[in-house]
């Protein structure tokens, strides 16, 4: 339907219109790293992308590159490859450490640090370095909810776990020691949410009653030891040397990984504000949604092109009209060169 028709009706921020300033966590604008150890690379070309629904390609035509990765708390050294989307990886992940695949809470790119700038979304530098941070101590914290806005900025590893990206200084949650930034939400006055999505857990939080007090279950990562050493650009491993090192390997939710150039400038720019707008309007950051975002509306030929994109692809976010023009602007502000 045409947006001057009125599609639906503006949601309520799920969690919070959350300042760009202060609070623990990381700052706005991506979770991707740059620079960092290598993973050696070579064999067939990639694939091209699938439909959704359809079955992974065979092994020989995806993607092979050789990364390396470490658990973040103190690891040896592992060598990982043949994945195609966030689940293989941390099922590799768990295969050369020989783990659980469910220990795997989410990664960090070129730190062992929870740093939420280096997390890991949709793309990996074909020259990064993979830390593997894992379920430390669980904890039950009673909350008191005395403010409709908790403070909370929520993502998802991609593999069924939703975790705290960002905590708003002052805000009711940053009020509470026991909770950081890398916890994972387990569960809700008992109510279990593995599985669910980030967003799932931001609106089960946005509809906790005002005044009341509730639970939340939550695992923290494991703690990292300070002599594990911060990975940094021009580091090398083992393997073959990749050049520039300006690949990306873009891991998709549907369809194999693909290689591709590092993002332009116009993307980056993109992305960062699609990401802005999805945390003011719905409290999650998602970089991968972000940059999906910004291809459907790559060439959408005005708001309404958009919409229809966004619903064909993306209608279980339900997105509000004023935020699809919002990001309508912003793609139209990156190709502009207005940041």
């Amino acid at each position: 339907m045409p947006l001057g028709l009125g599609r639906r009706k503006k949601a309520a921020p799920l969690v919070e219109n959350e300042e760009a300033a202060g609070g623990r966590g990381g700052t706005p604008g991506g979770d991707g790293g740059v620079g960092g150890e290598h993973g050696g690379a070579g064999g067939a070309p990639p694939a091209g992308p699938q439909p959704p629904g359809l079955p992974p390609p065979p092994a020989a035509l995806r993607p092979r590159l050789v990364f390396h990765t470490q658990l973040a708390h103190g690891s040896p050294t592992g060598r990982i490859e043949g994945f195609s989307n966030v689940r293989e990886l941390y099922g590799k992940i768990a295969e050369a450490f020989r783990i659980p695949p469910g220990e795997v809470m989410f990664c960090t790119l070129n730190t062992h640090k929870v740093d939420m700038e280096k997390l890991l979304g949709g793309q990996i530098g074909l020259e990064d370095f993979i830390f593997a941070h894992t379920k430390g101590q669980r904890k039950e914290v009673e909350v008191l909810k005395s403010e409709e806005a908790l403070g909370l900025t929520i993502t998802d590893n991609g593999a069924g776990y939703a975790f705290i990206k960002r905590i708003k200084e002052g805000s009711v949650i940053d009020r509470v020691p026991l909770i950081g930034v890398g916890d994972m939400i387990e569960a809700i006055n008992g109510r279990s949410l593995v599985g669910a999505r980030h967003y799932d857990v931001a609106r089960a939080l946005k509809e906790l009653p005002r005044g009341r007090t509730f639970a939340l279950q939550l695992t923290e990562p494991r703690k990292a030891f300070d002599m594990i050493s911060q990975r940094t650009a021009g580091g090398r491993g083992g393997g073959t040397a990749l050049g520039s090192g300006r690949g990306t390997l873009r891991l998709r939710a549907h369809g194999p990984a693909t290689v591709e150039e590092q993002p332009s400038a116009f993307e980056e720019r993109a992305i960062a504000k699609v990401d802005d707008l999805l945390e003011s309007y719905m409290g999650i950051r998602d970089t991968e949604l972000a940059a999906t975002m910004v291809e459907l509306g790559r060439d959408a030929r005005d708001p309404d092109a958009l919409a229809q994109a966004l619903d064909s692809q993306l209608g279980d976010f339900a997105f509000p009209d004023e935020f699809v023009f919002d990001v309508w602007g912003a793609i139209g502000d990156a190709k502009a060169g207005r940041c």
